[in-house]
């Protein structure tokens, strides 16, 4: 039985939603934007400040959507940008909201230059009952190395 697949993804500026729709282009399956209900100042230090107060917090921002039928899928590709060293609060809020148990989860990281460090660590912690298996870090939306990062995890047996 071929597994159901989807790309669940936050995106700031842009650059992960584009690493996200490769990504669905080439897998098929479906894809989800996770929305937080108030968006980030468009000023990069108003949203830096912002994003490490939340994350000093715990902070987990309202999200617009909810992924109804999660239940639906057994490979979810996961993306966020990394903010301070980990994902987004906003991916933060859709894994605290989603129970992502028995799925296997694929994440992929966009970041400037600062590579993951821990982002995919703690999506590991937030998917507790999931397998999560090696995660994808790309600087801006490089689709040859994202082409092979997928053929690798294309040939997991899920």
């Amino acid at each position: 039985m071929k597994s159901k697949m989807m790309v669940v993804y936050y995106s700031y500026s842009g650059i992960t939603k584009e690493v996200a729709e490769f990504i669905k282009e080439k897998i098929g399956g479906d894809i989800f934007e996770i929305e937080p209900v108030d968006q980030y100042p468009s000023s990069y230090s108003a949203t830096l400040e912002l994003a490490n107060k939340e994350l000093a917090s715990g902070h987990k921002p309202t999200l617009k959507n909810r992924l109804e039928n999660v239940g639906d899928y057994d490979v979810i590709f996961l993306g966020s940008p990394v903010w301070c060293g980990t994902i987004a609060p906003a991916v933060t809020s859709f894994l605290s909201t989603h129970d992502l148990s028995g799925k296997t989860i694929i994440p992929f990281c966009t970041h400037g230059g600062g590579g993951e460090s821990n982002t995919f660590r703690d999506i590991q912690m937030l998917t507790l009952g999931s397998t999560v298996l090696s995660g994808g870090s790309f600087m801006g939306n490089p689709q040859r190395e994202i082409s092979t990062w997928l053929e690798i995890q294309l040939r997991q047996k899920f």
